[in-house]
């Protein structure tokens, strides 16, 4: 084959995956929202009833509340968990970004323990 045949083949099969792509997500979203709509009546029901679950034969319906923290002043939380030592606030993951510039800007230091 050719570049040109290449070229057109690659385009084709692009275009075809970028329709099937459009396809699945309309097709996805539809039936998402159906789903939400399910969700909320259950919810009513279990909210009506005052239940945490609920078994059904086809199922157990199950209601949980997530809790998510966010922080609007970084600067003052960092502070608040110097001064009081509560470093177990924080998760356990290093900034990848930050610690590659780290490493750069300390090169020949090695690496910080652990």
């Amino acid at each position: 084959m050719n570049t040109e045949s290449l070229v057109e083949a690659y385009l084709n099969i692009r275009t075809q995956r970028e329709k099937l792509l459009r396809e699945y997500e309309s097709a996805d979203a539809a039936l998402k929202s159906d789903m939400t709509q399910l969700e909320a009546a259950m919810l009513d029901i279990c909210n009506s009833i005052n239940a945490d679950s609920i078994k059904t034969s086809h199922g157990t319906v199950m209601r949980k509340l997530n809790e998510r923290f966010f922080c609007q002043d970084w600067d003052g939380f960092y502070k608040y968990v110097l001064d009081n030592e509560a470093v177990q606030l924080l998760e356990r993951r290093i900034h990848q970004g930050n610690f590659r510039q780290h490493l750069k800007d300390t090169e020949g230091d090695g690496l910080p323990p652990g």
